[in-house]
């Protein structure tokens, strides 16, 4: 079956640099990148897989690539996806995902860390490499990552993909490394929301969040303005209560000098949870920009947990993501990149009523249902 020019994959990454010397070039980039993407969603992992998946394939991909001297090797694939630039790449990537997904009206952007535990290289001394992403959690799809900077951690990564990211009218969503003063002002200026985490490292806020709760919750809230929710979950020998509280106008009690972007309301979560019998009892508080409505605050707490859920496990359990020995140079990340898109692309397709893991194995088995997953790009 030949592939209609609509699949774009050149389109998207030719801009591209190719950061080989012109003698040594055999393959065609493109070529490189657009079989790497097809293996990846089939479930590959290594770049020997890569090339066993060209090699097995090589007459339906001879239908639209040009293959000027067959299927490149897996020392090729590793070698060009070590130089590659993943700045690039990963403009590529958001270009392509902008221009296939539209952002909807208060949906939730959930940002998070994860690190790639089998990047980890003891001999060479490299520490497992992190990379943040940014989740939507409704439509399920990544709209960008960004690798945490090896002296640094996620405080600086984070502020980096929000720059790059469109999140207007959006409700961005972050644990509590990203309670920030910066974080905060630079998700305000992109005309979104936020709802982020508040743990004991922001001292006295927290503490003065907590005496807000507590004062209010005696007085029976008189002279706060709140809103309740709450829901409640039952399976087998479990039982989850979840209460949520959120005050609002509370900016001249915590921060009069409105050192904090749009900060607006308070919301604190009461997670009780009844298991075998025993119960246990959690609280969290979290700072956000909503006002007065604490059934969307819940709706962003409870999304949050679809970026570890929906994301996360899925790397993990369909695409080994931990298991992964790529160590050197820029192809852990490149490789991070390549597995984010075929997420995106098997996540977009719909029609197949299947988890991740089995859409990969019909990709690899169907050509014409890969041409499906990869025509909705």
């Amino acid at each position: 079956m030949k592939l209609k020019p609509k699949i774009t994959i050149t389109d998207h990454f030719a801009q591209m640099e190719d950061p080989r010397v012109d003698r040594t070039k055999r393959h065609k980039l493109v070529d490189i990148l657009t079989i790497a993407i097809c293996a990846v969603i089939c479930g590959a992992d290594s770049w020997v897989a890569i090339e066993l998946y060209g090699c097995t394939k090589y007459e339906w991909l001879k239908t639209f690539l040009e293959l000027p001297n067959g299927i490149p090797s897996h020392d090729t694939f590793a070698r060009v996806f070590a130089q590659l630039n993943p700045q690039q790449f990963q403009k590529c990537f958001l270009n392509w995902m902008k221009s296939t997904y539209k952002i909807t009206e208060g949906e939730v952007i959930a940002i998070d860390g994860k690190t790639l535990c089998g990047s980890y290289d003891k001999g060479s001394d490299q520490s497992a490499i992190q990379i943040v992403s940014a989740w939507a959690t409704a439509n399920k799809l990544v709209l960008g990552q960004i690798k945490v900077d090896d002296k640094s951690n996620e405080i600086t990564a984070i502020p980096e993909l929000i720059k790059v990211l469109e999140l207007s009218g959006c409700i961005v969503t972050i644990d509590a490394i990203g309670c920030q003063k910066e974080i905060v002002k630079l998700i305000a200026s992109k005309e979104a929301d936020y709802i982020i985490t508040l743990k004991q490292n922001q001292g006295n806020l927290y503490n003065e969040v907590e005496q807000l709760f507590k004062q209010g919750i005696s007085n029976n809230f008189e002279g706060f303005e709140h809103s309740t929710y709450a829901t409640q979950s039952e399976s087998h020998s479990r039982k989850n209560l979840h209460h949520y509280l959120m005050l609002s106008n509370i900016t001249m009690s915590l921060d009069p000098e409105q050192k904090w972007a749009n900060f607006n309301s308070v919301g604190m979560v009461e997670y009780i949870r009844t298991l075998n019998g025993k119960t246990t009892i959690e609280t969290r508080y979290f700072i956000s920009s909503l006002t007065q409505s604490a059934q969307e605050f819940a709706l962003g707490i409870r999304s949050h947990w679809g970026i570890e859920n929906s994301l996360h496990w899925i790397l993990d359990v369909a695409f080994r993501e931990d298991d992964c020995r790529i160590r050197k140079d820029n192809a852990p990340q490149n490789f991070a990149i390549l597995r984010q898109i075929a997420v995106n692309l098997l996540g977009k397709e719909k029609r197949v009523k299947r988890g991740v893991k089995n859409k990969q194995f019909l990709a690899a088995m169907d050509n014409n249902y890969l041409a499906r997953v990869l025509e909705l790009a």
